[in-house]
């Protein structure tokens, strides 16, 4: 079923809104070709140069009429196409250069004057379901996620109790514009009580960026969007929470008879494991395990806290250790990201982090050519647009000629399976029936259950889970306080 089209609104009315920020764009054009810095990476987009645009009803109207104008692009089409649901659908919208703005200009006029030519007549459609024009400010600077995610952070919180967060800024490939917006930024957090912890700017993936503790006051400015706090600064593209690792509880490496037996020389590493500090000297791993610290993490590391690190070393040299299969031949080369309780270092922008740990594994492990990645960012989950960490494997993995093999991430909220009334019927339910159920009940939170950045990676191999092992089925049947939502047929491993 089609969805009707919503009532268009009328031309004085358009006019008398949007008039004045046409006028602008009219008085940005008079003061010249200097007006606009202008840059061909679409990732650093200019506050000047992205116009949001918010639409009423259907936003592929919309998508049409913007390829029908030469030198306008539509940022994030393909994610917009399919909104038809949304009631408030945004358009981003490139304007490249002079030539670009002129044309949407020239359209605004003649759609006034009622002159639109062949070919325009689907602006008349945009220009008539117009809601909203405005540059990138407050409300796309903060994506309503995090919002949310800040608001409970702060909740609680005196106002001078200071909040960690990440403040990426437009990137200007210029050094002296580009430092000129950092201080700008500066400025301001300081202002505010606030401080800079850290700054990274990597132009392989024009990303610049700011760590910094921000006032309680000051941060529910930015929850709410306001355009005289820290979320108005012209210079910044986004705010959101500082990365944190994902993790689960890990059971402890167990010892055998067999760790004790000689064994052959092993070979140069060509696979580099970047997670948690491991437990290098544990009997199964320390002859397995190539260890460079260039972030000094294993000293605060304490030896009952390295699980996931541990727990990764094991499975990419032992595989699974219920099963028959040989260590691997080489060694595996470790740079810990990860420190105690595998959390990222508080101090460091974790873009900044891999980045440097990457170009050092290049200098000091030219022989690496696969890079295990099994953590993520469980504050910035995929919303349709690569995270700078994403850009990151993909420039580096052109760069150097490396893969990257990432971990979807882990998804570790409760949730309910409607099928059945309580945990009992669950635990006595036929296998079949039980997978089944848990199949729907997945599959009504495939919205919620998004992968964690940088899981959206193009040129890597993001990887999610299989619900195998070898476990013997004596073992398994010991196990009665352990329900297998997926049962293997036959009762098979």
């Amino acid at each position: 079923m089609m969805t009707p089209r919503p009532d268009a609104f009328t031309r004085d009315r358009q006019t008398v809104a949007f008039g004045p920020k046409f006028s602008r764009l009219a008085d940005i054009l008079a003061r010249g070709a200097d007006a606009l810095e202008l840059r061909a990476d679409a990732a650093g987009l200019a506050p000047e140069r992205l116009l949001v645009f918010e639409v009423r009803g259907s936003i592929t109207a919309f998508a049409n009429a913007v390829q029908n104008v030469s030198g306008l692009e539509l940022v994030d089409e393909k994610e917009l196409e399919g909104d038809e649901e949304d009631k408030q659908p945004f358009a981003y919208l490139l304007v490249p250069d002079m030539v670009a703005l002129r044309n949407l200009l020239g359209l605004w006029q003649r759609w006034q004057t009622g002159r639109l030519i062949r070919g325009e007549t689907p602006w008349a459609n945009v220009f008539e379901l117009l809601k909203d024009l405005r540059p990138w400010g407050p409300l796309d600077r903060v994506h309503a996620s995090d919002a949310t995610f800040l608001a409970s952070l702060i909740d609680g919180l005196d106002d001078d109790e200071l909040v960690r967060l990440e403040v990426e800024l437009v990137y200007r490939a210029q050094d002296r514009i580009a430092e000129e917006q950092e201080a700008n930024v500066r400025a301001a957090i300081t202002a505010r009580a606030g401080r800079i912890v850290s700054r990274a700017r990597i132009a392989d993936i024009g990303y610049h960026a700011l760590l910094a503790d921000i006032p309680a006051w000051a941060v529910r400015e930015i929850v709410e969007r306001r355009a005289e706090g820290v979320a108005g600064l012209e210079p910044i593209q986004h705010i959101r929470p500082q990365s944190a690792s994902t993790s689960i509880e890990l059971g402890d490496v167990a010892e055998d008879a067999a760790a004790a037996l000689p064994q052959p020389e092993l070979g140069e590493p060509i696979l580099a494991l970047l997670d948690g500090v491991p437990v290098a000297g544990h009997r199964l791993l320390s002859r397995h395990i190539d260890l460079d610290d260039p972030f000094d993490l294993e000293p605060s590391a304490l030896v009952a806290n390295r699980f996931h690190g541990t727990a990764m070393a094991s499975l990419i040299v032992h595989g699974d250790r219920n099963g028959t299969g040989q260590p691997l031949p080489r060694r595996i080369h470790v740079m810990p990201v990860m420190g105690n309780h595998d959390e990222f270092p508080r101090d460091r922008l974790v873009v900044d982090l891999i980045y440097l740990a990457i170009v050092r594994l290049r200098e000091q492990r030219p022989g690496v050519v696969i890079v295990n990645l099994s953590l993520g960012n469980r504050n910035r989950p995929f919303h349709g647009q690569l995270s700078p960490w994403a850009r990151l494997l993909d420039r580096l993995s052109n760069r150097f000629g490396l893969l990257f093999i990432v971990s979807a991430g882990n998804a570790i909220a409760d949730f309910g399976v409607p099928a059945y009334a309580n945990g009992l019927a669950y635990e006595s339910a036929d296998g079949a029936h039980r997978a089944k159920s848990m199949i729907n009940a997945l599959h009504g939170l495939i919205g919620e259950r998004r992968m964690f950045s940088p899981a959206e990676t193009i040129n890597g191999i993001t990887v999610g889970a299989s619900n195998s092992d070898a476990v013997k089925p004596a073992d398994r049947a010991l196990a009665r306080a352990l329900i297998d939502p997926f049962p293997s047929r036959g009762g098979r491993p």
